[in-house]
């Protein structure tokens, strides 16, 4: 037996690892009634149209009229969240300014929430818009919020192939929900004439 070697648990990537696993929720959830447009084998069309108490096994963090944020069933980086419209639409030239607005204002709170909650000193947000651009749901719309700590690039993917998640997907879930319950953090202005660029009240 070799020493010093750590064994690092993550049961829950196993079926995804085997490719069993593609984004299936663990509990099946049947929404009542779908939403107009929307794709039935489409993970983020399910969350919208479900119901709220089905919340937690779909990782539907929060919702507003518009727009969804959900935990990434296979996150890059512990406390991964998408932001995608309740619409299924597959580019921004699909979506309304309304749609647009709401979603921007979703990612700016959720930064904020992680922020406060998770400690995040810093974040990738990124959206992939067609196929060949790398989307994963292409026929979906989401913005990627994947949050930052000094130190969290180490060694473990280059060498070992492989990344390193401290917290479960339901524990992350339960953190985030109670967090986003809490209120919305201040979120920072455009600075005015005179300078003024400090925080929202």
């Amino acid at each position: 037996m070799t020493a010093g070697i750590d064994t690092l648990w993550a049961p829950w990537r196993l079926g995804y690892v085997q490719g069993q696993d593609r984004g299936t929720p663990p509990e099946p959830v049947e929404p009542a009634a779908w939403r107009a447009g929307a794709v039935h084998d489409c993970f983020l069309c399910r969350a919208a149209a479900a119901d709220p108490g089905d919340d937690r096994p779909l990782g539907v963090v929060a919702r507003t009229p518009l727009s969804l944020v959900v935990t990434n069933r296979f996150p890059y980086s512990n406390g991964h969240l998408l932001v995608a419209p309740l619409d299924h639409r597959a580019s921004l030239a699909d979506l309304c300014p309304e749609q647009l607005l709401d979603l921007q204002t979703c990612l700016v709170r959720w930064c904020g929430v992680m922020q406060e909650a998770m400690h995040a000193h810093g974040f990738n947000i990124g959206l992939n818009v067609g196929a060949v651009a790398g989307a994963g749901l292409p026929g979906h719309l989401h913005w990627h919020i994947v949050p930052r700590w000094p130190g969290d690039v180490n060694f473990m993917p280059t060498v070992a192939g492989a990344r390193v998640l401290p917290q479960s997907l339901d524990s992350l879930w339960e953190q985030l929900v109670a967090a986003g319950a809490v209120g919305t953090p201040p979120t920072t202005r455009p600075a005015s004439a005179h300078g003024d660029a400090g925080p929202s009240r």
